[in-house]
């Protein structure tokens, strides 16, 4: 599926993707672009990506030995996939933000 997108959009131009009519090719759409390379991107992976930014940000309480390791340990995915984007009222920065969205969205 997304490969077909990606020969329209560049077959035909953004305008014939975005809205299904016919357009003459016009360029491209940095947006449009960004979100099909966000579909068609492998999710990032938790231990060498995400781990890290919670590692840099939540240690030590989140982490082996820290107080709320018990209840929310952030070096299991499962714990980032439940808690979801609630994890953003303490991550405001969207460089960090990014690869974590990336990585809660379904496959």
């Amino acid at each position: 599926m997304a490969l077909l997108m990606l020969v329209l959009f560049v077959a035909f131009g953004l305008e014939a993707c975005q809205r299904g009519k016919p357009a003459t090719f016009s360029g491209s759409s940095k947006t449009f672009a960004s979100a099909l390379l966000v579909r068609t991107a492998k999710k990032p992976d938790f231990n060498n990506e995400i781990k890290p930014i919670f590692q840099a940000r939540c240690q030590p309480c989140h982490f082996q030995g820290g107080q709320v390791y018990d209840r929310m340990p952030f070096d299991k995915p499962e714990t980032i996939t439940r808690l979801g984007t609630k994890l953003f009222t303490r991550l405001k920065d969207e460089k960090e933000q990014r690869p974590i969205r990336e990585f809660l969205a379904e496959p």
